[in-house]
């Protein structure tokens, strides 16, 4: 028998953090979440995940600046954003997301 895999969720909107957790966890995933890049950080003390899906927007410390910190740890960041043009996308991705998905999304396309 295979672990699922740990995907954390980090949006500060709990309605979209919430319906992302209930779709993974849906689909066999092992999900924790987190409003903020500070809780990010305390959750990265005791576990490391194998994904990270992480909200572009945000209070405090914004996703751009959390993906960049990351890139050392080499866990795989999809990166979440409302923000969806071509530029953006790009932005994100050189940053060090290693893909991108403009809400409001598919729940189909996120399970891709």
């Amino acid at each position: 028998m295979t672990t699922p895999a740990r995907v954390l969720v980090v949006d500060d909107d709990a309605s979209i953090r919430d319906a992302i957790a209930d779709c993974l966890l849906l689909h066999g995933y092992h999900v924790r979440v987190a409003a903020d890049a500070a809780a990010l950080d305390v959750l990265l003390q005791v576990e490391r995940p194998d994904l990270i899906v992480l909200d572009w927007m945000m209070p405090g410390e914004d996703g751009l600046s959390v993906c960049r910190r990351l890139q050392a740890r080499a866990i795989p960041i999809l990166m979440l954003s409302a923000m969806g043009s071509a530029p953006d996308r790009v932005i994100g991705l050189e940053m060090g997301a290693d893909d991108y998905l403009a809400k409001p999304f598919d729940p189909r396309e996120l399970l891709a």
